[in-house]
């Protein structure tokens, strides 16, 4: 009898394929791809804490995606908790930790870089200083200087900053944060012919055209000799010749000292190096400064006066936009809830279109046709008249609680049409066997029942409206201003618009986002107590129905 050969199946054949998988391994290796350039990322900027994080989210979703055991609830959940911890944890982590420090204008670096910034910002030209040819360079969107030093060349590239100290670009805008420094160095094939430099490799020659026309930038930039802020750097006036420039300041360590004027200046512990008078020199550094930005709001006369007036505005706009929306939405979704309405389709949509338009386009809108000299309103049907809807401060406060409304009850209209229709009828026909009237119905059985299916859209409402920045700032922008505070707040600003005009965010005047992430977290009570207690009178009004 012939042996019989046991023929294994074959590693891959149509039986056994699975798209599903190839689907899921293409996705995984975009995710892993994805999570290595970030931990490589956070490892060259020590970064850590994002390097540590990152790793462990990328072990977790290989073991989850790739075991069957015991991993299936966590496929579904796994992503919702990764995306919960970055969009929602870490930001309010975030928020919270700069809320106790001074971060902001000035105060944006570490202590080495404020000093390096200090000592490289006050630099006088050597007197002695011979003239080397110098001409200007770029890579990319950063531009250095090339010079000519007995028979080589060396480049760098720098940064420019204006008189207030903060740094520019070439059209001389401050810009956020000044571009990492390059100091001289030598490079190798480089050309010149005389005192003119006409190759560079690793750079590009600006054009005359182009330097003559931002000399006010190149002015100001300067290229360090080297990594050592006090060795000085290359500046130039006449955009042909670069001439040494040292810092009038000296850093032992612990005090900064103004050898030109014999000052010296101590670290005063709130981020900032100041003499004996307490006069700071800029930039500081960030430090923790406590609950210092918290009684700002209340003690500072800059802010306490205008926060408690926002306050109670935002207060008022969100609770009058609940009420407003909801009674009309309420009103409209009866009414078009009768069966003997004829053409009750066309009406429900053409309610719905405002809620159909984007909410800013909407506003922007609005605030076009309330224009006091060309708006629609005053031009067309008031017949001319100049009615400052947007610059009086009760017009322009009766103006974003009548556009808010137009926003709104549609939304309102849709939810109480839900609930209506929701209803059981035979309710409705037990009030009516009792001899309860349509009004005592509607009072005592309808109304209650839909306040209970709709409280926490109402909760929900008021939460969204307390922070309804965009109907704030594409209709008003906050306006129209207070006249007697110095804060850029206005009479329709409401909290999270006052954080943006105050954190600086909007470009006026300078950034204290330690300011602004304090307001934020106040905000983020303030909701949250609110939010408590509606749901809690909403489980009293369940209990009572």
């Amino acid at each position: 009898m012939a042996d019989k050969t046991e023929i294994s199946p074959p590693m891959w054949n149509s039986k056994t394929f699975s798209w599903g998988f190839v689907v899921k391994l293409i996705l995984m290796a975009i995710v892993n791809a994805l999570g290595v350039y970030i931990c490589f990322f956070a490892f060259v900027k020590e970064s850590w804490w994002i390097f540590g994080f990152m790793l462990v989210v990328l072990l977790l979703l290989d073991y989850v995606y790739f075991t069957n055991k015991h991993t299936l609830p966590m496929k579904y959940i796994l992503p919702g908790v990764i995306f919960l911890l970055i969009f929602q944890i870490f930001v309010i982590l975030y928020t919270l930790g700069v809320a106790f420090t001074n971060y902001g204008t000035g105060h944006n670096l570490t202590k080495d870089q404020a000093v390096s910034q200090i000592l490289s910002s006050r630099e006088s030209k050597v007197e002695d200083s011979k003239g080397y040819p110098l001409t200007a360079i770029q890579q990319g969107d950063q531009y250095g200087f090339a010079v000519i030093e007995g028979d080589t060349v060396k480049a760098g590239l720098g940064a420019a900053h204006n008189d207030a100290g903060n740094p520019i670009n070439v059209d001389a805008a401050v810009i956020s944060e000044a571009p990492e420094e390059v100091p001289l160095a030598v490079v190798e094939g480089a050309e010149f012919s005389g005192k003119k430099i006409t190759s560079v490799p690793g750079y590009e020659i600006v054009p005359t055209q182009f330097l003559v026309k931002h000399q006010q930038f190149f002015a100001k930039l300067r290229v360090p000799v080297s990594d050592d802020p006090t060795a000085g750097s290359i500046r130039t006036t006449d955009m042909m010749n670069g001439f040494e420039y040292k810092s009038t300041f000296s850093y032992d360590g612990t005090n900064l000292v103004d050898t030109k004027n014999n000052v010296t200046y101590t670290d005063n512990g709130k981020g900032s190096f100041a003499d004996e008078t307490g006069h700071a020199i800029e930039p500081g550094w960030q430090v923790f400064i406590g609950f210092e930005n918290f009684t700002k709001a209340f003690t500072d006369p800059t802010y306490s006066g205008p926060f408690l007036r926002v306050l109670l505005w935002n207060i008022a706009f969100a609770l009058l936009s609940v009420i407003s929306t909801f009674l009309l939405g309420l009103f409209l979704a009866a009414v078009f809830n009768e069966e003997r309405v004829k053409g009750r389709k066309i009406y429900r949509t053409l309610l719905l279109l405002p809620y159909a338009f984007p909410a800013f386009l909407s506003a922007l809108i609005w605030s076009g046709l309330l224009n006091t000299d060309f708006g629609f309103i005053n031009n067309v049907l008031l017949g001319g008249a100049e009615v400052p809807w947007l610059t009086d401060d009760w017009l322009a406060k009766l103006s974003v609680l009548g556009v808010n409304l137009w926003l709104g009850f549609p939304y309102m209209f849709l939810i109480c049409t839900g609930a209506l229709q929701a209803l059981p009828a035979d309710i409705k026909e037990a009030a009516k066997v009792d001899g309860a009237s349509p009004l005592r119905t509607w009072f005592s059985v309808t109304g209650p029942l839909i306040l209970v299916s709709t409280a926490p859209v109402l909760i929900a409402s008021f939460s969204f409206n307390f922070n309804n920045f965009t109907l704030i700032y594409m209709l008003t922008e906050g306006g129209p201003r207070f006249t007697d505070v110095s804060a850029p707040v206005g009479a329709t600003d409401i909290l999270i618009s006052m954080v943006y005009q105050i954190s600086g965010i909007s470009g006026q005047g300078a950034r204290d986002f330690g300011l602004g992430s304090a307001l934020s977290i106040l905000i983020f009570i303030i909701v949250a107590v609110v939010s408590a207690l509606g749901f809690r009178q909403t489980r009293k009004l369940e209990e009572m129905i």
